[in-house]
């Protein structure tokens, strides 16, 4: 029999990483199991950059954890000298009326965070790239920009090692089961057992597999990321010129991009927003066909004319969604005493990561957190008795 650890975590990429990292710096005996290696791209936690924005159009009560997510974030790129975070202001444009405005506007008056509301003609002065509709506004927040998911995950991997976790790559779970009596937890790899008072599963497009208990229909969606050389180079979407952006059309269509930050040759990225297929982790097509980069470059022509000018490259990630597109992060309710999940991040979680990090280290250990997490019990998801 391996080792007995105070809490086994069981997944390490965004928020498995940052939760091995908040148990170990809290002194406790940390063993991590990753199915890959570390900083993958077979998840969800790749592909250069992640928008971070603090008006949040999902709903206002994400807010207080985006304010500490951005403190976690400045701390991460303090200790570990990595860059992190580019905050390079942020548009969410549409017609005012829309959730991507309408909800970010309501998130910025509940929590009084900064930012401008710009009609058409404005966005196109600040910002000549953008080709807005007479009819479109947009909501600038200045404190908007970008994560780095590779580096964040790199970054969280060095200091949970330096605290003295355990991190064993390569090395899927198998299986696992709660002890009896409240006895602490065992996990099954191929190479070895291993038992632990606590466990946390952060499994991202394994929940189905690892969670199958939990009681949510998680849907697993594959997502495309494309990469543009713009005609005319890439100095006009640099990010000291270009802003990140999430658009949504009159048909309720939102796609999102960032500013060119990859040098030379490395283009802007662009995605559709919950435009995708439901896949498996196993049966996932990581091919990107023709038709699809060019349905990309058509619906970008109508908003950044220039965006589209070569294509590059394209990556697949995949969206593990919810019913409700909001998080999962609680005490397992079939095994309260021993289990911890944060899983169901439905394409808008990695922002959160630090702060995810953070509330799992709290329920592991202790069972509760001061953060509001009410809003991510699975309960919500059982239907109501008739």
């Amino acid at each position: 029999m391996a080792p007995t650890y105070d809490v086994i975590v069981l997944g390490l990429g965004g928020m498995g990483s940052a939760a091995a990292y908040h148990l170990a710096a809290r002194g406790v005996r940390v063993l991590g199991l990753e199915r890959f290696g570390p900083v993958h791209n077979r998840g969800s936690s790749h592909g250069g950059s992640r928008i971070t924005r603090q008006s949040y159009f999902e709903d206002p009560a994400y807010v207080p954890l985006l304010l500490r997510s951005y403190e976690l974030y400045e701390r991460l790129e303090r200790d570990t000298g990595r860059e992190v975070a580019t905050l390079c202001g942020g548009v969410m444009v549409g017609r005012p009326d829309s959730l991507t405005v309408s909800g970010s506007l309501r998130s910025a008056l509940q929590w009084d965070l900064p930012h401008e509301m710009l009609d058409a003609k404005e966005i196109r002065r600040r910002f000549p790239t953008l080709t807005p509709r007479d009819d479109e506004v947009a909501l600038f927040e200045a404190r908007a920009g970008l994560v780095r998911p590779e580096n964040t995950v790199a970054a969280h991997v060095q200091l949970a090692t330096q605290a003295g976790a355990e991190l064993r790559f390569e090395e899927p779970v198998t299986r696992w089961e709660e002890l009896p009596g409240g006895a602490g937890v065992r996990v099954h790899t191929p190479e070895d057992t291993y038992t632990a008072g606590q466990l946390v599963i952060c499994p991202g497009a394994w929940a189905p597999e690892l969670l199958a208990d939990l009681g949510v229909p998680f849907t697993i969606e594959r997502q495309v990321m494309y990469w543009f050389r713009p005609e005319g180079g890439v100095t006009p979407f640099l990010p000291e010129n270009h802003p990140i952006y999430i658009w949504e059309d009159g048909d309720g269509v939102q796609v999102y991009g960032f500013p060119a930050i990859d040098g030379p040759g490395g283009g802007a990225k662009v995605a559709f927003f919950r435009k995708g297929t439901v896949c498996t982790p196993r049966t996932i097509d990581r091919t990107v066909r023709e038709e699809e980069v060019e349905a990309m470059a058509a619906h970008m022509r109508r908003h950044i004319p220039s965006l589209p000018g070569t294509f590059q490259h394209a990556a697949t990630c995949m969206y593990s969604n919810t019913p409700d597109e909001h998080f999962v992060i609680t005490r397992h309710p079939a095994h309260p005493a021993s289990v911890t999940v944060a899983c169901g991040f439905s394409g808008h979680g990695f922002k959160f990561v630090p702060v995810v990090g953070e509330i799992v280290a709290d329920l592991a250990l202790t069972g509760s957190t001061a953060h509001p997490i009410e809003l991510f019990d699975p309960r919500r998801l059982s239907a109501p008795a008739v």
